[in-house]
């Protein structure tokens, strides 16, 4: 398989390149410290595996993989990042990430983790998987909230997300506070929230705002 690397961290991204440079099988194409100087050197014709930090300087790795899946879908893209935020993690995978390792992983762990996914798998941590599985199951197990609530739900719940007053959601929406202020009782009882926070997190937590 062919490989490039995006670290950030100097003596990790020397590590990583010494490791795979003795591994049978593996041939890194390219080696780099932002995703600014990958994108510079065009690589992704080259490479059949994509390993990628996601906390980069300037450009992030998301935003990264957001922008080379859609024109390199062929490029299997691996995270490896001690991130185990559930926005973050969510957002890579959906940006096209097939496989997301926490570092700290041994090299051997890595190593089959590329080999998984060069082979059609999708590497990933425990902890990760389990993050995925319990989405799945919250998904699996709610009604389907984005039918259930109305349009004007939605995007009255949004605005309050945002910090938004009625009064700023009702100007926005060119209807009035008294109605802003019935759709949003409508979207707590639907969501079976006591609050604005709880509405919010759940809300947020199904993946409708």
């Amino acid at each position: 398989m062919n490989l490039c690397i995006i670290e950030d961290q100097p003596d990790l991204l020397a590590n990583l390149g010494v490791l795979f440079s003795m591994e049978a099988g593996v041939t890194l194409v390219g080696a780099f410290d932002s995703a600014e100087a990958a994108i510079a050197a065009n690589p992704w014709d080259q490479c059949d595996i994509l390993l990628v930090d996601i906390d980069l300087p300037r450009m992030s790795g998301v935003d990264l993989i957001r922008l080379i899946h859609p024109r390199y879908p062929q490029l299997q893209i691996l995270v490896h990042t001690i991130s185990e935020n559930r926005d973050i993690v969510f957002s890579a995978l959906k940006a096209g990430a097939m496989g997301y390792l926490l570092k700290g992983s041994s090299p051997r762990n890595l190593i089959e983790a590329l080999q998984t996914l060069h082979l059609g798998g999708a590497p990933m941590s425990p902890k990760i998987a389990r993050k995925v599985i319990l989405e799945m199951q919250a998904t699996a197990e709610s009604p389907a909230v984005d039918h259930m609530l109305s349009e004007r739900e939605l995007l009255v719940l949004a605005g309050v997300a945002r910090g938004q007053t009625y009064k700023e959601i009702a100007v926005a929406l060119n209807r009035s506070t008294h109605t802003v202020h019935a759709h949003i009782k409508s979207a707590y009882e639907k969501l079976q929230a006591r609050n604005r926070a709880e509405a919010i997190h759940k809300a947020r937590s199904l993946g409708v705002i």
